[in-house]
Parts: structure tokens; sequence; C-alpha cells
């Protein structure tokens, strides 16, 4: 549970916007409802109903988007409708609604909620006592929601490039292994049929001669001229992997063996007749394996590294496909 508050940004907002409302609002709906203010307490009651409720589905779900608007919804339409009915002693709820809302919602949703509820509550009912406390109010609402605005984009733009960073090998500019398991994962839930995925790893032969010999220097450069080749070769819908040191993942979907070993032909002809180092040319090998209905995912790299260390056993500079 901690795990995930604190890697879902979305979702700690909206857990800690819950148990504010179940601890702030439910005593106050409760009150009212003793005091016979029966419009008001079934407000907040339904305000409380709507954010529990959306948090318990992006629990369950992992879904916080559309609970995320639901819950910005909510807090903007509902504590503009209790400000219009109770008055100004109502108004600074709205002030963690606004705050929220940029965090939950997108920017043009956040900014149309807040300047929606700010001037209903200036054109319709006696929210304010004058006019005075209309423009205090309003002018601080809207430096306080220019500021949420400021730090949630921020925030966005920060966690965006932290997720490349984490998914993206630094040296090669491809996915990395975590970006593979993903898309692993993915796969595996996916439907398949007479075509289906093939998860291909390769191997540069003979690689660590180059780092012992010429430096890691050229071993890096060797590498990001072997992803070039590769990127340069394969469809848009092929995904590329760096797996660790000289080995990749290539994974192409909806192709059976005979589509497989003519991709995997092509690219073995590129990199043997383009790729060199200081001392030569350099060749890869090259292990495939097409994933069988109903197989797991240790199965079907099991095959693969096979086929791989298979192709190296034979020879180097070659291509085995697994059974």
């Amino acid at each position: 549970m901690y795990e995930r508050l604190k890697n879902d940004f979305r979702l700690s907002i909206m857990t800690l916007m819950a148990t504010c409302a179940t601890l702030g609002i439910t005593p106050f709906a409760l009150w009212r409802f003793v005091r016979g203010d029966w419009l008001v307490g079934f407000a907040d009651s339904i305000i409380v109903t709507l954010i529990v409720g959306s948090v318990v589905y992006a629990w369950r779900t992992g879904n916080t988007r559309g609970p995320g608007l639901v819950i910005g919804i909510t807090n903007c339409v509902g504590g503009t409708t209790v400000a219009l009915v109770v008055g100004d002693a109502t108004l600074f709820w709205l002030f963690p609604a606004f705050i929220t809302c940029f965090f939950l919602t997108s920017a043009a949703v956040a900014v149309l909620l807040t300047l929606g509820s700010l001037t209903t509550l200036a054109l319709f009912g006696d929210a304010y006592t004058d006019t005075q406390q209309m423009l205090t109010f309003s002018t601080t609402a809207l430096v306080v929601s220019a500021c949420a605005y400021v730090f949630a984009r921020r925030n966005e733009s920060q966690r965006a490039q932290l997720e490349t960073l984490a998914s993206m090998d630094p040296l090669t500019g491809v996915r990395n292994r975590r970006s593979l398991d993903e898309a692993v994962t993915a796969i595996m839930g996916e439907e398949h049929s007479d075509m289906s995925t093939g998860l291909v790893l390769i191997d540069l032969d003979h690689f660590k001669r180059v780092n012992d010999l010429h430096g890691h220097s050229t071993g890096d450069m060797v590498l990001r001229d072997f992803v070039g080749l590769l990127k340069s070769n394969i469809r848009r819908t092929d995904q590329l992997f760096r797996f660790g040191g000289e080995e990749f993942v290539l994974m192409l979907p909806d192709v059976n063996e005979e589509r497989l070993r003519a991709a995997l032909e092509h690219l073995l002809g590129v990199v043997r007749n383009s790729l060199e180092g200081p001392a030569g040319k350099i060749t890869a090998s090259f292990g495939a394996a097409i994933l069988r209905p109903g197989e797991s995912e240790k199965t079907w790299f099991n095959r693969a590294d096979e086929a791989l260390y298979a192709a190296k056993a034979q020879g180097r500079d070659r291509i085995v496909i697994a059974e």
C-alpha cells in the first residue's frame, strides 16, 4: 500500500482527499442532519460518497484519471453549490478543491472548473456578504490556483522525465530491461493466433575483445552503431530493448516462422556487411522463439536463450529459431 502511494502521485492526492473528506465533511453532514438542514446535509453526503467511491475504484483498478476527474468535478461543483446555499462560512472549503483539481485533472479542465466556480459564486446567490469579500476571495483563489497550476505542471513534467530516464538505456537510446518486462506483460495478456510474437535474443560476437583491446569508449561506439543499424532495418511495430552489456532483445509482433526467419536473415546480413570495429567486421548471433498459445513468459525466454546458445555453439554469426 505504501509503495503504491509513494509511486503514484495522483493516487496519493486522491487518497488524501478521501481521508480529509471523510474526517472533515462527514461530521458537518451529520450535524446538519441533526439540525434539520437536510438539503446541505445530503449535498455533503453526496460529495463524500463520490470522493470515497472514486478512490476505492482507483485502488481496485489502478485507473486514476477517470476517478481523478470525478473528484475534481465533485469538489468544485459540490463546494460551489454548498457555498451558494449556506453562504460565506463554507467558502474556504473551495481552496483545497481548487488546488487539488490541478493535480487530478488536465490543466484545461482545472482552469474551467475554477473559473466556473468563481463566476457562479459572483453571479448567483448570496455566497458573499459584500463586494469587497467577493473581490478578496476571488483574487486570493486565482493566485492560489495559479501557483497550483505552475507546481502541478512542473511536477508532471519532472515525473515524465523520470519515467523516461527509468525506461530508456542512456547509452544506446533504446528501451531497457524494465521496459521489456512491461512489454512482455502486455503481450502475455493478449490473444494469440497463428501469427504471433517473435522474441529474439541478439548477442554481438566476441564483443569482449573490443572492450579489452580498444577500450570501453570504442565498445560504446560499436553498440551505438549496432543499435542504429537495427533501428533502421526493423518495422515501426517491432520493439528493441537493451537486455544488458552487448545483448539485446527484439520483439516482432504478428509473425510466423517464415516471416521471422526472413526478417532475421536481413538483419544478420546488414550487421555482417555494415558493422565494423577497429579490428574489422563485427557479427552477431540471433536466437529466436515464437510465443506459443498458453506458454509462460519463463518458457518463452528459455527457448529463445537456448536458441541463442545453439547459434553461438554452431560458430556464431547465424540464426537459430527454436522449434
